[in-house]
């Protein structure tokens, strides 16, 4: 395990080569761009393996969830010209002659600490901004996810100089080492319990925190919705990955009406996903830890299962399970539930679905199903969330220019796209005026020239 004075060590390096200012040179960052996307590519059959040993994550879920993350490289590499141009900002008559410029520039040694449940994907997405944006960069992955936190350390070890980007792997002392240490960005993915801890430390220093959190993100399903198309996209977005994903709906919350076909057709669409037998299917994950499972075995008991249930302490498998019959006081309706479990809640007039959102806190994203365009924006009016999707789940993620991030207790900060180059990024604004005029009404003595302002500014 890695000491203090050698993190230490490791942070003064970056800080050195930053100081060389070859960060700053676009070509280097697109070349190391590439270089990162080509590390990815070479290294895919370790990450499908070591994804398979942690999260026991189908081939095809790797792809389109965590190498697939090369489309935000390629995003970056196609864009990050015209993002890293100053940009012209206008002046008002008093400043001429002169001009005003607001110039991007690297923050400078960044932070990036990731989570275990996507912990490929969220520790690349990140790391993308930064150097698109210029900066060095400490990882810190996830020891939940040891076997990805491995590869994760290979690939970059192999493929760029520690002294511009390092990996630091280890459990909770490697992690209250670096929160220590005192950064120019920290960057962090996970639950809002660690996020607070990371906040605070970032305090000590002033240090800016981008804080990736959670929360409950309600599905609301009204009337004239598409039973079956609804049905698959929320089946999808709720047990990919065993339910452990931070915009997956945490909780469904259907009109009264269509309640009982609704859920007849996710049972449907879990039989047409994983199978009679879930647990055989190569196709279904498992939870992450013991930890997880038995914290997740307790809401099971907290309605009426009416699919699934099924556990297995020993893989720490859980079947996709619904649960009707669920008390807005329940353990499973107070926190985020991050695993295979979907509660059920009716109700009878939409104004009741969005009080039960706006009584919880802020959630990462919201879903809603309905055809109805002035539902729609009065749902869009009415409630708060850091994202939302129309018509589907969890695809909004991978829009790259729009960007992502929570609000109020599901996160601080967004990245995707121009938002991740803008994360790492301080816009320095500049004002450059000329010398050949210089104008003396702003000088002392101000005797006479009181009312020509007044007239100015009014």
């Amino acid at each position: 395990m890695l000491t203090q004075s050698l993190v230490s060590d490791i942070i003064h390096q970056q800080r050195d080569f930053f100081k060389t200012g070859k960060t700053k040179d676009v070509a280097f960052r697109i070349a190391q761009l590439k270089t990162l996307k080509q590390a990815i590519v070479e290294h895919q059959p370790a990450i499908i393996q070591a994804l398979r040993a942690d999260l026991n994550k189908p081939e095809f879920e790797t792809y389109t969830t965590e190498v697939g993350v090369i489309k935000e490289i390629d995003y970056a590499i196609k864009h990050i010209k015209s993002w890293t141009k100053p940009k012209k900002a206008a002046i008002s008559v008093e400043q001429l002659p002169g001009f005003a410029r607001i110039y991007p520039e690297p923050l400078g040694v960044v932070l990036i600490v990731g989570p275990w449940n996507y912990p490929f994907q969220l520790m690349i997405s990140p790391l993308v901004g930064a150097i698109a944006a210029g900066n060095c960069a400490m990882l810190k992955p996830s020891e939940l996810a040891s076997h990805t936190s491995s590869v994760l350390a290979e690939i970059i070890q192999k493929h760029f100089d520690p002294a511009y980007i390092a990996v630091v792997e280890g459990g909770v002392e490697i992690s209250k080492q670096l929160l220590a240490e005192k950064f120019d960005h920290i960057f962090f993915t996970g639950g809002t319990a660690v996020g607070k801890i990371v906040m605070e430390a970032a305090a000590k220093h002033l240090t800016p925190v981008t804080l990736e959190l959670g929360g409950k993100s309600p599905c609301i399903v009204d009337a004239d919705a598409n039973i079956e198309n609804t049905a698959r996209r929320i089946a999808w977005g709720k047990f990919i990955n065993a339910g452990q994903t931070c915009i997956a709906p945490d909780y469904l919350l259907v009109n009264q009406t269509i309640k009982q076909d609704l859920l007849d057709s996710i049972k449907k669409c879990i039989q047409e996903f994983y199978g009679d037998e879930p647990a055989a299917s190569p196709d279904y994950g498992r939870i992450i830890n013991q930890k997880q499972f038995a914290r997740l075995a307790k809401f099971l008991q907290d309605g009426e299962i009416i699919m699934g249930g099924e556990t297995n302490s020993d893989e720490n498998y859980i079947a996709p399970t619904v649960i009707d019959s669920v008390s807005l006081e329940a353990p499973v309706m107070q926190e985020e539930i991050f695993g295979p479990i979907l509660p059920v809640i009716s109700y009878n007039d939409i104004q009741e679905a969005i009080a039960i959102v706006n009584e919880k806190p802020k959630p990462l994203a919201l879903y809603l199903f309905t055809r109805n365009k002035n539902l729609q924006q009065r749902v869009l009016q009415e409630t708060s969330s850091g994202g939302v999707c129309i018509n589907d789940t969890v695809m909004q993620v991978g829009v790259s220019s729009l960007p992502f991030g929570g609000v109020g207790d599901s996160g601080i900060g967004s990245y995707h796209g121009k938002a991740s180059f803008d994360t790492f990024s301080h816009y320095k604004s500049v004002l450059n005026k000329s010398l050949w005029l210089d104008p003396k009404f702003r000088y002392a003595p101000y005797q006479g020239k009181l009312q020509l302002i007044k007239r100015l500014i009014g």
